[in-house]
């Protein structure tokens, strides 16, 4: 047995800790806002907005300009490092007004996915390059948590075990070069929803990929209690002809959560992955009041979800920027509650809430 040299101190332990609780206190959640401007891109010309950093601005402005509605149902805020250096038209830096509210600061540190040599069009996640460097500079601008995302996805050929293996092993190494910089490692190993595969096949794969990355975790030291996981829910693959309950999608959830995820985790919070607005709330709701212990707050860390009626309300005019502020505290709200298994859907379900955000092969 290889011995393990120390990697943290206790004092290093105790500050990740203490980030990961506060993001994921109970009823709070994350907001997502670090789309790539390639991301931006898409998002603003739905909407028919030019894709400038000016509008990008004020668009992230008119989110953290939320009123102290957000407090409680906010926790983090996932910055892209364009937005991370952006200011109010005040000249107050948006890390100031989150910080301001008590909000934790993060950002987005991969740098993308790229092709995996020897798999069937599968990837990996590149960024490692440079990330202790970027690490200590993004900690002395404000931020304390941070995100790397990997991507697999479900076919009759995949994952592949490369791919599982590969990206299990990049996820613990970004994990542990973060916890040496004090910043609180998030976890994402997202299964993409494109394809016609059933729940229990999604289930299945969703627990050969979280068995992998939390050993790989193991193997590099990675300190659980200062970490969180984002992964998908366990859903049917979009195109697949049978539908499922939230309490079905919520079972199958929990299940594989449980069979995977170590306890000393800090907590685990959802992306959306292509749901509607409210499909994403019903199914976290359901997922909290599903009848199974669960040793981890079980929460959200939404872009799409928490964004798309914002986002149709601005369509990048100033004079509707309350209404799209207002859309946005709402969703925060309506995930708060959903957070605690206290969500009852309302007729949602049918406006802008309720259409869905799903894009095939979805990138950042």
């Amino acid at each position: 047995m290889t011995h393990q040299y120390v990697a943290l101190s206790a004092e290093q332990k105790k500050e990740l800790q203490d980030i990961a609780l506060r993001i994921v206190t109970p009823g709070k959640g994350i907001l997502a806002a670090d789309e790539s401007v390639g991301s931006m891109a898409k998002r603003l010309t739905q909407i028919g907005v030019e894709n400038t950093e000016e509008n990008r601005r004020q668009y992230r402005q008119l989110l953290f300009r939320a009123d102290d509605r957000i407090d409680s149902c906010i926790g983090g805020v996932i910055f892209f490092h364009e937005t991370l250096y952006q200011k109010a038209d005040d000249g107050t830096p948006f890390v100031k007004m989150i910080k301001d509210k008590g909000i934790v600061v993060g950002i987005k540190v991969d740098k993308g996915v790229v092709p995996l040599p020897g798999t069937n069009g599968e990837t990996t996640t590149q960024g490692l390059d440079g990330l202790s460097e970027r690490c200590v500079q993004y900690k002395k601008d404000g931020a304390d948590f941070a995100k790397w995302r990997c991507v697999l996805k479900i076919s009759s050929t995949t994952p592949s075990q490369l791919a599982i293996q590969e990206n299990a092993n990049v996820l613990a190494r970004y994990a542990s070069i973060c916890q040496q910089h004090g910043i609180v490692p998030i976890v994402e190993p997202e299964i993409l929803p494109d394809g016609d595969h059933d729940l229990k096949r999604c289930q299945y794969v969703t627990e050969k990929v979280l068995t992998a990355v939390y050993k790989a975790m193991s193997d590099h030291h990675v300190y659980l209690e200062g970490s969180l996981l984002k992964p998908n829910m366990v859903t049917p693959g979009h195109s697949c002809p049978t539908k499922y309950s939230p309490q079905e999608i919520a079972m199958a959830t929990v299940t594989a959560l449980r069979r995977t995820v170590p306890p000393a985790v800090a907590g685990v919070t959802f992306l959306s992955g292509g749901q509607s607005e409210e499909e994403a709330s019903v199914n976290l709701n359901a997922i909290n009041i599903c009848p199974l212990v669960k040793p981890w707050p079980l929460t959200f860390s939404y872009g799409r979800a928490l964004q798309a009626s914002a986002l149709n309300a601005w369509r990048g005019q100033r004079e509707n920027e309350h209404a799209a502020t207002e859309e946005f505290i709402k969703r925060a709200e309506v995930n708060g509650l959903a957070a605690q298994g206290k969500y009852i859907s309302s007729s949602d379900s049918c406006g802008a809430a309720g259409q869905s955000l799903y894009i095939a092969n979805h990138a950042y």
